[in-house]
């Protein structure tokens, strides 16, 4: 009896895991940084109070890195890579809730509720999107 899917490298797919955690990690907290620096965002330490732009602003970018660490992930992956894509996204989701739970009646320091629970309801189509695309783009490549 012949197998048609490759043996599961449980190291390989812990790699993919955390090369896509990275990818999405690393440029958020370096956009962070710059937009510290440059004003759009107070001061490190200052309240986030009265900047819901800018907010608006950090929900896109992350989702944005969400999506392209979700696709490392998938692309990373020994085999299934949307389930590769889903694992990032369900650690997506526990770490949101984690800081939405402890944010939660912080202050305004924190910023308005809307904020946490978007990355909140985001976490799992973002992740869903970045795999979503990697399995389009090795249907398209078998087409061929």
């Amino acid at each position: 009896m012949s197998e048609t899917h490759p043996p599961r490298r449980i190291g390989r797919s812990i790699g993919a895991v955390l090369a896509g955690i990275l990818a999405g990690i690393l440029p958020t907290l370096g956009t962070d940084v710059v937009l510290h620096a440059v004003g759009v965002f107070p001061p490190l330490g200052q309240s986030m109070d009265g900047y819901d732009g800018a907010l608006l602003l950090a929900t896109i970018y992350r989702t944005v890195y969400g999506v392209a660490g979700s696709y490392v992930m998938a692309q990373l992956a020994p085999d299934l890579p949307m389930g590769h894509a889903l694992v990032g996204g369900v650690l997506g989701l526990a770490v949101s809730i984690v800081g939405a739970v402890v944010t939660w009646n912080k202050g305004p320091a924190f910023g308005p509720h809307w904020y946490p629970l978007a990355l909140v309801v985001l976490a799992m189509p973002t992740a869903w999107v970045g795999g979503k695309l990697r399995v389009m783009q090795l249907g398209a490549g078998t087409a061929s």
